[in-house]
C-alpha cells in the first residue's frame, strides 16, 4: 500500500500584499503545561517547521513560567530558525495576581504600555523584532489616536512589522484603522462551531469586506465539543461525528477544521497542541471537504434550530 502524503500548511497573505503566515499557526499558550525540555521545545518547533507552520502564536500573558521565556530559550539554541518563522504576540491584558500590586484585572492600550510590553517580549522571545502584534482585548478606554501613536513608533523602530488586534467587533476595528495609514493585518477570534458569535455580530463579514484574513482561536472550543454534557454540546458531537464517518475523516477534529476553512473570510486556524500527531492530522484536514448541507447541518446542530 502506498504511504499516505502528508499534507503540509502553506505560506498565506492576511492582507492584499500583506505578511504572509502559514495557513495554520501553532499557538503556544500551554506551553508551561507540556513539561518540556528546552532541547524538546526546540525539536517541537523544527518538527512544525518542516510541516509548513512556520507561524507561532504567543501572548504577554501567556503561562507561568512565560510561554514566551520557554519558547526564547529554545530559539536561543538554534537562532537561525529565526528567519523562518513568524512570531505573532500580543499585548494589553494586565491580571491581578498573588504577587502583584494590581487589585483587579484590567486592559490597558496606552502607548507607554504597549512600548514596555513589546520590549518585554523582545527580550522573553531573544528576538529584535516581532512580526505581527495584536491588541489582545478592547479596551474600554482605548484612545485610537494614541495607540496609533504606539504602533507607528515601533514600526519605525523595526521592532513591530504589522499590527492587528484580537476579539475586536466590527466597530472597535474600524475605528482603530481610521486612525492608521496602514491596514491592520488581522483580526483574532473565537471561531467554531459552538460560539457562533462572530457569524451573528459582523466580524467575519467585516473581514471579508476587508481581504483580510481572520485568525481563528479556540477552533476545538477548548475540547467542550468532545466532554460536554449540554444539549447543544450533545447536538454537536453527534452531528460532527455523523459526518465524520460521511467524508472520511480520521476525527471529528478534522470535521470542524474543515467547517472553519469553509468559511468564505478564509480564517487561518491556530492549533493549540503541544503533539506533532495532532498537528499532523489538523494540516490532513485540508483534504476533506464539506458540502453546505453537511456545513448547515453543524450549524443547525450548534442552534438547535433550522434556518429561518
Amino acid at each position: 500500500m502506498a504511504q499516505e502524503i502528508q499534507s503540509k500548511a502553506q505560506p498565506v497573505s492576511l492582507t492584499p500584499n500583506g505578511l504572509s503566515l502559514s495557513s495554520f499557526v501553532q499557538g503556544y499558550w500551554r506551553l508551561a503545561d507540556w513539561q518540556m525540555t528546552i532541547q524538546q521545545r526546540l525539536d517541537f518547533l523544527k518538527q512544525h517547521i518542516e510541516l509548513g507552520i512556520t507561524s507561532v502564536d504567543h501572548a504577554s500573558i501567556y503561562g507561568s513560567p512565560s510561554c514566551e521565556s520557554l519558547f526564547g530559550e529554545a530559539l536561543a539554541l538554534e537562532p537561525s530558525l529565526r528567519k523562518d518563522i513568524q512570531i505573532v504576540t500580543k499585548c494589553g491584558i494586565h491580571l491581578a495576581t498573588a504577587t502583584s500590586s494590581k487589585r483587579v484585572s484590567h486592559y490597558t492600550s496606552s502607548k507607554p504600555q504597549i512600548l514596555e510590553s513589546v520590549e518585554k517580549s523582545l527580550v522573553r522571545l531573544k528576538t529584535d523584532y516581532l512580526d505581527l502584534l495584536l491588541l489582545h482585548r478592547p479596551d474600554f478606554l482605548l484612545d485610537a489616536d494614541e495607540v496609533a501613536e504606539a504602533f507607528n513608533s515601533l514600526r519605525i523602530q523595526g521592532k513591530v512589522r504589522y499590527f492587528g488586534v484580537s476579539n475586536y467587533s466590527p466597530s472597535q476595528f474600524s475605528l482603530l484603522q481610521s486612525r492608521l495609514e496602514f491596514p491592520l493585518a488581522t483580526n483574532q477570534l473565537e471561531i467554531n462551531p459552538v460560539n457562533l458569535g462572530v457569524i451573528d455580530d459582523g466580524s467575519l463579514d467585516q473581514m471579508q469586506q476587508l481581504r483580510t484574513r481572520p485568525m481563528a482561536w479556540s477552533a476545538l472550543a477548548g475540547g467542550q465539543i468532545f466532554t460536554g454534557d449540554t444539549p447543544q454540546l450533545v447536538r454537536l458531537r453527534k452531528v460532527i461525528s455523523e459526518i465524520a464517518d460521511e467524508i472520511g475523516a480520521d476525527s471529528v477534529d478534522q470535521v470542524i477544521y474543515q467547517w472553519i476553512l469553509n468559511m468564505p473570510s478564509k480564517p487561518i486556524i491556530i492549533i493549540g497542541s503541544g503533539k506533532i500527531a495532532r498537528l499532523k492530522s489538523a494540516l490532513n484536514s485540508q483534504k476533506l471537504s464539506l458540502s453546505r448541507e453537511q456545513w448547515y447541518r453543524i450549524w443547525v446542530a450548534s442552534t438547535g434550530h433550522n434556518v429561518p
